[in-house]
């Protein structure tokens, strides 16, 4: 597992991570799981306009990404805002439960192990927005974390039935961290954005309150 720490604006952690892989050699374009196709760059047409008025940062990390890797920023937007939309091939689990002295909060992330050595952890402090640590198979997105306040979300995949614009799992699981405190906002958070993933998400603050939204 790969620990990160990401500081300063979302830009620019995005760029220095980027350009950090580049340097490796570690080129994420070509890699296996990275696909676009063109019903994938439609699809992630229609989503742009929704980031722009509810995440535009999260736009910008991804542009950073896609300059320090010297690759197509239109072709980083249509992996990563299409994840989850129509792939089959994700499969998690996540849970919450409280007792009188703890709130636990777990899950299990049964994906390609090929992948195993490139799952991260990340350990965000960026500009204007919430602190969290997080976890992800992929970057930018994520799924599961805790923020500085004590809010957890985590995702649960679902097989995609229904495909139309707006938020997939794994932004939806990094805008809560990074933009609510507790259960009752997230709730009412995700009530206000488009959606575009099916799945549930585990939310569980640090006063106990515990919630499953599908």
């Amino acid at each position: 597992m790969y620990h990160c720490r990401f500081k300063g604006s979302h830009y620019d952690c995005g760029f220095h991570w980027g350009s950090l892989l580049q340097k490796n050699n570690v080129i994420i374009a070509k890699q296996d799981t990275f696909i676009v196709s063109k019903k994938r760059k439609e699809f992630t047409k229609k989503c742009v306009p929704i980031y722009q008025k509810y995440y535009p940062e999260i736009l910008e990390e991804i542009k950073g990404v896609a300059k320090g890797q010297g690759t197509s920023y239109q072709d980083m937007l249509a992996f990563l805002l299409s994840m989850y939309c129509f792939e089959f091939n994700n499969h998690c689990t996540c849970f919450a439960f409280r007792n009188k002295n703890n709130i636990i909060f777990g899950r299990n992330s049964d994906f390609l192990v090929d992948l195993e050595k490139l799952y991260m952890n990340c350990l965000y402090d960026l500009d204007n927005v919430y602190s969290f640590n997080g976890n992800t198979t992929a970057f930018v997105e994520m799924e599961d974390g805790i923020n500085e306040y004590g809010l957890s979300v985590g995702l649960t995949f679902i097989y995609p039935t229904i495909i139309k614009a707006g938020f997939n799992a794994g932004l939806l699981v990094r805008y809560l961290l990074e933009k609510c405190r507790t259960t009752n906002e997230a709730i009412q958070t995700l009530k206000q954005i488009p959606i575009a993933s099916q799945q549930t998400l585990t939310i569980a603050d640090n006063t106990g309150n515990i919630a499953v939204v599908e």
